[in-house]
């Protein structure tokens, strides 16, 4: 055996272990909404890509659901404008929800797909625009085009997984009456994933999942029933940036979603990790 290499005897074990949860998912639909670091660092948007592509491979109907928020900052500053947030949502008025668009649905979509092709993979790119798929309003007059979905039409998501297609979908929408908005690529999974009644929603994040001692790994809630996220909250475990991702979580199992995961996507493959090991990696949410 080489050093540094898993005997055979592992291998196998790898792989025995992960053939229950390759059947369950099999013909199934899982929501993944990519984000975070795992978005920045080149190498772990290649494990991602690879990843997508091989649960593809496999029979599990993939929906990609990302943001963006680095580039459209960044983008913003090439251009000289100042990106301002109220409450963690950035203020997008006309000009900047123009550079969101382009940012969201053009290089940053594009580029996706770009990669799940060189993996292997077969990609189509889709915004919340194409038929009319997210259709929202003004979610706060501080805010601008920041958008609420009021309605979700999967048809066009469903018409490229049919065709075996991944879709990989850019998280801006419309009203009908020529104005776009920017939404936010958690809630915007999680009403995805409600209305496609998705099997799981996996949300990748830069934490390890829920903590009970916010600083301590080790205290990772592995399984939290929706009803004792309320407890959850008046403990303080709760808070922060953390309150509106588990509301996403909530949302989606209220709308049909069997699971919800919330996982540490600085990890390599974790979203492999989670769900077709037995131990999984960050928190998962269920009814109850």
């Amino acid at each position: 055996m080489s050093e540094g290499k898993p005997s055979a005897e592992l291998t196998s074990q790898v792989l025995i272990q992960a053939l229950p949860y390759i059947q369950k998912y099999k013909d199934k639909t899982i929501v993944i909404k990519y984000g975070g670091n795992a978005m920045i660092n080149e190498e772990l948007k290649d494990a991602v890509m690879g990843d997508i592509v091989l649960l593809s491979a496999i029979g599990i109907k993939v929906v990609l659901v990302h943001g963006g928020g680095p580039e459209i900052t960044d983008m913003l500053r090439r251009v000289g404008k100042k990106s301002e947030f109220v409450d963690g949502l950035r203020v997008t008025d006309r000009e900047t929800v123009d550079i969101v668009q382009m940012v969201l649905a053009g290089k940053v979509n594009k580029g996706l797909v770009d990669l799940v092709t060189r993996k292997g993979g077969r990609a189509i790119g889709l915004c919340g625009i194409d038929a009319g798929m997210l259709q929202a309003r003004a979610a706060d007059s501080r805010l601008g085009f920041v958008g609420e979905i009021t309605h979700v039409d999967t048809r066009p998501i469903a018409d490229v997984l049919e065709q075996g297609y991944i879709p990989i979908i850019s998280t801006v929408g419309s009203d009908g009456a020529g104005n776009v908005y920017n939404i936010n690529a958690d809630t915007a999974a999680s009403r995805i994933a409600g209305a496609l009644r998705a099997e799981s929603l996996i949300i990748m994040t830069d934490a390890p999942g829920v903590l009970r001692e916010k600083t301590d790994p080790d205290t990772l809630i592995s399984k939290i029933f929706v009803s004792d996220t309320l407890r959850l909250a008046k403990e303080g475990v709760l808070d922060g940036g953390m309150i509106p991702k588990v509301d996403c979580c909530k949302d989606a199992i209220r709308r049909g979603v069997n699971r919800v995961f919330i996982i540490d996507g600085r990890v390599p493959h974790s979203i492999l990790i989670e769900i077709f090991t037995d131990a999984g990696l960050g928190t998962m949410f269920v009814g109850g």
